[in-house]
């Protein structure tokens, strides 16, 4: 059997082993494949069994590769995969739903923190010699927040919402969150559900970690921005289109939103002109919420779980059903 991994070197930059997959099959191992039609199917060659990452594979690429059966997407988001190509063509598509909840929950306070303190900024100063040169004990060169008795905004309460909202109850936030479905038995006086209009208008810090739907999709535009508080501030942990971008740089650089902090951007990698680099206050970082090794050992020991359940006739966390 045949084993191909189109984009391995995200997951496995070289700290991880791929000897679950090895004991499986033949494995080969790219760690990127152009996202050209021509090289794709150059790379899948004969092979039974593909995974990738963010190599997309079309209905186009699908039909010219009829050996394959399986297709593992190393990662929660599908949609580099033509899924309704692939039932229709006996393919089996699955996913890793659940590797990263802690991770990204965790990344998501790294933002929300470095927000409120820029760390980054004042470790930098003291190197520079501000603080050797002050007159004064101790400077700020932004305004320092603190996080108890803000109100965090959760849009998305699936795992890593309801994650991320233990974290912001350990640290003294009201949690307001929304899904398309109240969660029983999480309400209390700190985490309650809200609609939309009322999570908007009440929160402090908007975190977004829903899906990325056509009924998601630039739902951070300038009409829900006029709703929230001035002030205040967006995490994006999850896709970049849910945000406008344009509207978001309207919106940091008039004064009506004080930060943003975004781990994900519509085209991604990020473009030099992309007009956020405008933005006042707005953070960024590679997409790497998901990224710490012990999530990514996670995701790697799924991978290996999800192809032998389907090799079992078994298969789990199929997405194309």
């Amino acid at each position: 059997m045949k084993i191909v991994v189109l984009d391995g070197y995200t997951l496995n930059p070289g700290d991880l082993s791929w000897e679950g997959l090895e004991k499986i099959g033949e494995l080969t191992v790219y760690d990127r494949t152009e996202k050209k039609a021509a090289q794709i199917i150059r790379a899948i060659g004969s092979a039974e069994i593909i995974f990738t990452n963010k190599t997309p594979l079309s209905r186009e690429i699908l039909k010219q590769a009829p050996s394959v059966k399986y297709i593992g997407v190393l990662a929660t988001g599908y949609n580099v995969v033509d899924t309704d190509a692939a039932k229709s063509l006996g393919i089996t598509v699955t996913n890793i739903p659940t590797y990263g909840t802690t991770a990204v929950a965790q990344f998501t306070f790294a933002l929300i923190l470095e927000l409120c303190h820029h760390v980054g900024d004042h470790s930098q100063a003291v190197k520079n010699g501000d603080w050797s040169n002050c007159p004064d004990f101790c400077f700020w060169n932004t305004p320092l927040i603190e996080l108890a008795g803000k109100t965090l905004g959760i849009m998305g309460f699936g795992r890593i919402g309801q994650a991320t909202a233990h974290v912001a109850m350990a640290f003294g936030m009201k949690v307001l969150y929304h899904d398309v479905n109240k969660i029983s038995g999480i309400d209390g006086d700190q985490c309650q559900y809200a609609d939309l209009n009322d999570l908007f208008a009440n929160s402090d810090i908007i975190s977004l970690h829903c899906p990325l739907f056509e009924s998601t999709k630039g739902i951070i535009n300038k009409v829900n921005i006029s709703k929230m508080k001035t002030g205040a501030m967006i995490i994006n942990t999850s896709r970049g289109p849910l945000v406008v971008e344009k509207d978001l740089t309207e919106a940091l650089n008039s004064g009506k939103l004080a930060g943003a902090a975004l781990d994900v951007v519509s085209t991604e990698p990020i473009e030099m002109n992309n007009e956020l680099f405008k933005a006042k206050n707005c953070l960024f970082t590679p997409h790497i919420a998901w990224a710490p090794k012990e999530s990514r050992s996670r995701l790697m020991n799924t991978a290996v779980e999800n192809l032998n359940a389907f090799l079992k006739g078994t298969p789990q966390n199929v997405v194309n059903k």
